[in-house]
């Protein structure tokens, strides 16, 4: 019994470090898309001199606390609104729904947008959107606020990993124009997880 008992917990650690090092390389491969990304001087949004120097973004340490499991609420019969942004440019987006989580013992409630121009195409039809600012922007995430890419849930649940946050096109090259969390996507506290500030212009 007791060498069933040994088994049973070698089996459990086994299966709880398999599933952390299972995370941590899913988190790795979103980090080095985005790197991939920035150094190919078609898709990259840096400045040519940046570009010259650029080895890769600077990441937060990858923590599983900031991957949560939050309720979801859609919110029908929302009307499209103009989205402000750095520029004048006013994008069309609807509020799609909300969503509520708990994050080092803070009861956080944000809102998730749909893009009207982007839900028309085949491939981002179930794209959501989560603009945010928290504690750390200005600080060691970029001031203007961040991004976290979501798709619209099966069930009353959504998965929202912050280690997953990346930066507006502005935090690299004043030349952009982007969207402006919304002051109900503020979250007060300090989400250090994804990607961290690159430069203010």
């Amino acid at each position: 019994m007791k060498k069933w008992s040994i088994l049973i917990v070698i089996v459990m650690i086994s299966e709880i470090l398999f599933g952390q090092n299972s995370y941590i390389k899913e988190i790795k491969e979103f980090q080095n898309k985005i790197n991939k990304e920035y150094a190919d001087t078609a898709e990259s949004p840096l400045t040519k001199e940046d570009f010259a120097t650029f080895k890769g973004l600077d990441f937060y340490p990858i923590n599983k606390k900031f991957r949560v499991t939050a309720k979801f609420k859609r919110t029908a019969d929302e009307k499209p609104f103009n989205m402000k942004t750095t520029t004048d440019r006013a994008p069309e987006y609807v509020k799609y729904g909300e969503v509520e989580f708990t994050l080092k013992g803070k009861n956080i409630k944000t809102n998730i947008y749909q893009s009207l121009r982007l839900r028309e195409k085949e491939e981002y039809k179930d794209y959501l959107f989560l603009p945010f600012r928290d504690l750390s922007s200005g600080k060691t995430s970029y001031g203007g606020g961040r991004y976290v890419d979501l798709k619209i849930p099966k069930s009353d649940t959504i998965i929202i990993d912050f280690n997953k946050a990346y930066n507006p096109y502005c935090a690299y090259n004043h030349k952009y124009s982007c969207v402006i969390p919304p002051a109900e996507n503020f979250i007060e506290l300090e989400i250090k997880a994804g990607v961290k500030k690159f430069k203010e212009y």
